[in-house]
């Protein structure tokens, strides 16, 4: 009776697979194809390696480090306004690489308030860019993606532990010890491994903070290598190292990883006696303040740098602004169609009781993680160019290859959710003869709209505020509102430039907000 359930999913997961194979890999192997001659690892080679290596590896320490006491914080005190900032904490995720360079830079760069301070104190200004700038930024972006990360582990400790805890009359060390350190054991090297992937694969910002040719990426070097060079057997290999950089550290964090031990609960309320004591309670309130100031603190200089600049900015941005959003909403669109596919079949194949065939193809839907989009466009550039102008399809690649990217998160929304409708509804549905089509539209759908929206809003953000694809093909006349922000800022109109930076900050917020608040506004069952 499953198998009537399976046609439709497997058709969508099928074309699905295809297309990111043949996006994927088909790049690649167009790139090395069009190589002349194999490549070797040069000195600037090994020097992007290692600073690759060097920054993803300090990005991700000090990213967790840093969400660890935060997450706990947040995990043990109740206060007004917990959830809306823990909500906000999420927002630096979705924010545009190129706005929140501008919202440091604002904070900690020569002219920011940060130097301003030190000059009253009689101190040098703080130098933001080369290696300090490239962490200080990941971890801007990726410490409120740990502290989530981190903060769903305790949430899920059974609140059973910590009754028996308070019975055994535990302190705050006996606690930590035998509760939440093996809770971290399992959490921890999944959260590092996530940041570290994200790092590793990092554009934008090695680009405007790298600061020369000390502080060049593995993926910037790849858009050197194809932009000046037009060395496409380096750019090859580059990604090909790349690639195998995210698998070792995917093979990595899997045999560091301790397995699961928190066992079940009866999902009762959580009681902490182990935090008496007005230290502690001080203690937690400063770890939070403190990372709410160095993550607001940078979107309130955009917000206040912006708004004078709105007025004036000129016709060109309002175009690129345009064309972004016509770019977000097809990749939109496409992720969606791609995820619900991929998710659709994976499943039935788990209904089937084919779990190895759904295992590799819910691992194919992830491999966007580990690729390079400057490596995805110059392939698909390659095939292109004999049959048509690449110049002239610039955004409907950056679409394509912005859907391909999303697609990992899309996913990871809504394989969860769909299982659990099928677990719950699945058999009724087959009793009755519901597949196909009518399976889809009556009962997996409208219980998906949650996922659905959050997937969505996401995937608009991230393509709104992308700077990968476009800056390889497009011209004057296809710029995006990213790519535009970053002309602006290279000719130091700055005054424009916090403008745009409004603008696109608004933009994507704006999408991630429309589209969440309509999954969430029509989810029902």
């Amino acid at each position: 009776m499953a198998r009537s359930a399976q046609p439709l999913g497997l058709w969508a997961g099928a074309a699905a697979a295809a297309l990111l194979v043949c996006v994927v890999f088909g790049s690649l192997a167009a790139v090395a194809w069009r190589a002349e001659g194999a490549a070797r690892f040069g000195p600037a080679d090994w020097a992007a390696l290692r600073f690759t290596l060097t920054q993803a590896s300090l990005s991700a320490l000090f990213s967790v480090a840093l969400a660890v006491p935060v997450a706990r914080a947040l995990a043990r005190r109740r206060f007004t306004g917990r959830g809306v900032l823990i909500t906000l904490l999420g927002a630096p995720f979705i924010l545009p690489t190129i706005v929140a360079v501008l919202g440091l830079l604002a904070v900690f760069g020569r002219s920011g308030i940060l130097s301003a301070a030190l000059g009253w104190a009689g101190l040098e200004p703080v130098r933001i860019y080369g290696l300090h700038g490239v962490v200080l930024a990941h971890v801007f972006f990726n410490l409120p993606l740990a502290t989530r990360l981190l903060l769903q582990g305790w949430l899920a400790v059974p609140a059973e532990r910590f009754r028996l805890a308070a019975a055994f009359g535990f302190g705050p060390r006996d606690v930590f010890r035998h509760i939440e350190w093996p809770m971290l054991r399992e959490v921890v090297p999944g959260a590092v491994l996530v940041v570290f992937l994200i790092c590793l694969t990092s554009f934008a910002v090695a680009l405007t903070l790298g600061g020369g040719p000390r502080a060049t990426t593995v993926e910037l070097a790849i858009y050197q290598a194809f932009r000046f060079d037009f060395d496409l057997a380096r750019a090859a290999l580059l990604a090909l190292v790349q690639f195998g950089l995210c698998a070792l550290a995917a093979l990595v964090v899997y045999r560091v990883a301790a397995p699961a031990a928190m066992g079940g609960g009866l999902d009762r309320p959580v009681e902490r006696h182990d935090l008496q004591g007005r230290g502690l309670a001080l203690l937690d309130g400063g770890l939070i303040g403190l990372a709410a100031l160095f993550l607001l603190t940078p979107l309130a200089m955009i917000v206040m740098n912006g708004v004078p600049g709105l007025a004036g900015l000129p016709g060109t941005v309002w175009l690129a602004a345009g064309r972004s959003l016509l770019v977000a909403l097809a990749a939109t669109g496409l992720v969606i169609a791609m995820a619900l596919g991929l998710a659709l079949a994976v499943v039935g194949f788990e209904r089937a009781g084919r779990r190895g065939a759904g295992a590799a193809l819910e691992v194919l839907g992830m491999v966007a993680l580990a690729a390079s989009p400057l490596v995805i466009g110059t392939g698909l550039f390659i095939l292109i160019f004999p049959i048509a102008d690449p110049s002239a399809l610039a955004l409907a690649v950056t679409a394509l290859v912005n859907a391909v990217m999303a697609l990992p998160f899309a996913l990871r929304a809504l394989l969860p959710a769909l299982r659990g409708v099928e677990a719950d509804h699945g058999r009724l549905a087959d009793s009755l003869g519901i597949g196909g089509r009518a399976r889809l539209r009556l009962v997996l759908l409208p219980r998906l709209r949650h996922p659905l929206g959050f997937s969505a809003g996401l995937a608009a953000a991230l393509s709104m505020g992308d700077l990968g694809v476009i800056v390889l093909f497009a011209g004057g006349d296809a710029a995006t509102l990213p790519l535009q922000l970053y002309r602006l800022m290279g000719a130091y109109r700055m005054g424009d430039a916090a403008g745009a930076a409004l603008l696109l900050l608004a933009l994507s917020l704006a999408l991630f907000w429309a589209f969440d608040r309509g999954g969430r506004r029509d989810a029902r069952g």
